[in-house]
């Protein structure tokens, strides 16, 4: 079986982050490649830039799917993960949306924590589209200093741990770390809160292993009102996919 980890930011170091956690994750005989989108913004962090990375997310896919059997949004806002499932063959995992459903597995309410000021609005967006808005308690927002802090592995540690007590104290009985960049962290400090503590990527590549597994038929993508007209500006592949190819 083999997972691709499609990043639609285009910091490399989070595809690093994310690609490293699957591999830990990952059952034996998956294998993992990682994707970064070729144009785009480094970390989203509005909604512009959602948008703008939703073409780019689609993309990377249409360029990079071809001999794997599935693929994960390596992306905190699952971002085109509707439009990658309309277009795309093979099936399309989001990571927070993995991470949302495994929570509601380990409970009746769920936090969230998430990163940055503009964070808020597009993450209860990804919690509406889930269906799973009525089992949230709170979401917690933490605002790194900057990118660097917020890359660097540990730098956010106290104040994950800090927000997790917030939200048990809420009624939180599982707590989802948002953010592709946080790949690892649940694991990593699973010892230090008493409620289960999930990040998107291992989420994520379970499910996407057990929809291999289940061998689902291909998608078949809906063909355009104009299908093979011109498509100025979008690459050969993603046209190709586009036109149900």
């Amino acid at each position: 079986m083999k997972l691709l980890l499609a990043n639609g930011n285009t910091t490399q170091a989070v595809t690093d982050i994310v690609v490293a956690e699957a591999i830990r994750c990952a059952a034996p005989g998956t294998d993992i490649t990682g994707a970064t989108a070729r144009f785009g913004v480094s970390i989203v962090s509005t909604e512009a830039e959602n948008d703008i990375a939703a073409h780019a997310v689609l993309d990377l896919l249409a360029a990079s799917y071809p001999g794997h059997d599935a693929a994960i949004l390596a992306i905190s806002y699952d971002t085109a993960l509707s439009s990658a499932r309309q277009i795309m063959p093979i099936p399309i995992v989001g990571m927070t949306e993995a991470a949302l459903h495994t929570a509601c597995l380990l409970g009746r309410r769920y936090g969230v924590i998430s990163f940055g000021g503009g964070a808020r609005s597009l993450m209860l967006d990804v919690v509406a589209r889930t269906g799973l808005a009525s089992r949230m308690v709170a979401m917690d927002i933490i605002q790194p200093a900057d990118t660097a802090q917020f890359l660097r592995e540990g730098a956010q540690d106290d104040a994950i741990c800090d927000a997790v007590g917030r939200l048990i104290a809420a009624g939180a009985e599982a707590v989802v770390v948002c953010g592709a960049a946080m790949a690892g962290v649940g694991h990593r400090l699973q010892p230090r809160v008493a409620v289960p503590l999930l990040d998107g990527i291992g989420c994520a590549v379970r499910q996407a292993e057990a929809l291999v597994r289940i061998g689902l038929p291909p998608r078949t993508p809906p063909r355009r009102l104009e299908a093979g007209a011109a498509l100025p500006g979008i690459s050969p592949e993603l046209a190709v996919r586009l036109n149900g190819g």
